[in-house]
């Protein structure tokens, strides 16, 4: 059985006259006769009651048709989904997250993707640091990761969509927790909570760049590996931590945040494989791009520019 049958077959039954279907299928009326014969021979029932005035369903015939109709709506179905899938307008978009990525950025990009790619279903794979994140866009574990740059694999390319200073991030008693803003000398004695040295935290490295250009290394009391463990721990008064912005979002009581004008910010970027040239890709970036996600790149055109540079 032809798929072109039942397309036929199913314009019969509703015109109910073999000269209105052909001119419907835009063929003549002779092969449409025989390919119903053919048909029904197939299935050694027939479909259409003829007479010389019109064309009736068969009780085998209005059987036939019910089924016809799921057949094609399933196929057709299928084949829009094969094309929304090919145009980049629907499928599964795998998304890495750093910790603190979660707390504001996730909630913008999650509401964009729903709103202009309503197709696309996002899968977190959340509290990964930056070389996790690497390693996982390289493996083609994640499609995308929200991380904190630099990079350091030339084949990830990468656009910042914030900036955030460091802010101090203290029990509610400390002695520092009513200043308006603190300096990063005054922090020379006090005990950091800090991700562990071996998960390579780029936060880390901004908060012993700050310590150091104060004059003195952070005595590291407690080493953890996501945010909100940090600032739990600092609740707990075992320590002061120094933390990107974002991380005033977290429904925590117990801490308060200070900025701290001298000490460094840390950027967050948008990152994916130079060379992926996925249509959900490039739509997932021009509809960042269309919302001013981009800090600095608020064109398709740099993105794509960037692309070809790290693929070249």
């Amino acid at each position: 059985m032809e798929l072109r049958h039942l397309r036929y077959f199913v314009a019969v039954a509703e015109t109910r006259h073999f000269g209105r279907a052909a001119k419907r299928l835009n063929m003549a009326q002779p092969p449409l006769s025989q390919a119903i014969r053919q048909l029904e021979a197939e299935l050694g029932a027939e479909l259409f009651a003829r007479t010389t005035r019109q064309v009736q369903l068969t009780p085998a015939g209005a059987v036939f048709h019910d089924d016809a109709l799921r057949i094609l709506k399933s196929i057709d179905d299928a084949a829009r989904r094969v094309k929304r899938l090919a145009d980049g307008c629907h499928g599964v978009l795998r998304l890495g997250l750093t910790g603190s990525a979660s707390y504001r950025q996730l909630p913008r990009l999650a509401h964009i993707v729903k709103r202009d790619l309503p197709g696309v279903e996002l899968e977190i794979h959340p509290d990964l640091l930056t070389p996790a994140q690497e390693k996982a866009l390289l493996r083609n574990e994640i499609d995308v990761g929200m991380l904190r740059p630099p990079t350091r694999e030339d084949r990830i390319a990468h656009r910042t969509i914030a900036r955030e200073p460091l802010v101090l991030v203290l029990p509610e008693n400390h002695p520092l927790a009513g200043e308006p803003e603190v300096g990063m000398a005054r922090l020379r004695a006090e005990q950091f909570i800090m991700y562990s040295a071996s998960l390579r935290s780029v936060v880390n490295d901004a908060v012993v760049r700050s310590c150091l250009a104060a004059g003195f290394y952070p005595n590291c009391a407690h080493e953890i590996g996501e945010a909100s463990i940090q600032v739990a721990l600092v609740a707990a008064g075992l320590g002061v931590a120094l933390a990107p912005a974002s991380v005033q979002a977290i429904p925590l009581e117990g801490v308060v945040f200070v900025p701290v004008p001298d000490a460094e910010s840390v950027e967050l970027a948008l990152a994916w494989r130079a060379e992926d040239d996925s249509p959900l890709l490039r739509n997932l970036l021009t509809a960042l791009a269309a919302n001013d996600v981009f800090v600095g790149h608020d064109d398709i055109q740099d993105i794509e520019e960037a692309r070809e540079d790290h693929a070249n």
